[in-house]
């Protein structure tokens, strides 16, 4: 079973310098899933937050299910994110006490099937630093051209 789906953040990485990375699990509906892997889903505007000890991913948009009947999901509904008791003590308490927040970067399919989400505990940038980024890129982006010829 070929598995391309591969849904990124992009706006995530010109925002926030990441510096952990985690893979979590995604409490998901049927109809969810099946517009996952049809590839109808966006992580622009989406974070992550902490309730009662859970974590849970807001803003994140999964269109409705095509074939869906009444049994449909609501596009951007809170999602509860599946991650390890201890990963989930370490990232609350790495967010409550610096000035650090939890991104999701990507949405996949794993080899068994199932939705994960990467997130990433970030760093906001600020503007130089997005500067710095956008000079990194265009460096690169020449590099490139002069090799190719």
């Amino acid at each position: 079973m070929q598995n391309d789906i591969n849904i990124k953040n992009r706006r995530a990485s010109f925002d926030y310098e990441f510096l952990e990375e985690y893979t979590a699990g995604i409490m998901l509906t049927g109809t969810e899933i099946k517009s996952i892997r049809a590839g109808k889903a966006g992580l622009v505007d989406s974070y992550c937050y902490f309730h009662n000890g859970e974590l849970w991913i807001k803003g994140m948009y999964v269109a409705e299910y095509k074939l869906g009947t009444y049994y449909n999901h609501i596009e951007r509904r809170e999602r509860k994110l599946l991650l390890q008791k201890k990963e989930l003590v370490k990232l609350e308490r790495k967010t409550k006490e610096s000035g650090l927040t939890i991104v999701p970067v990507r949405l996949f399919i794993n080899e068994k099937g199932f939705a994960k989400l990467r997130i990433a505990l970030a760093r906001g940038k600020k503007e130089y630093d997005k500067r710095e980024t956008l000079k990194q890129k265009d460096a690169k982006r020449e590099m490139d051209r002069y090799m190719k010829k």
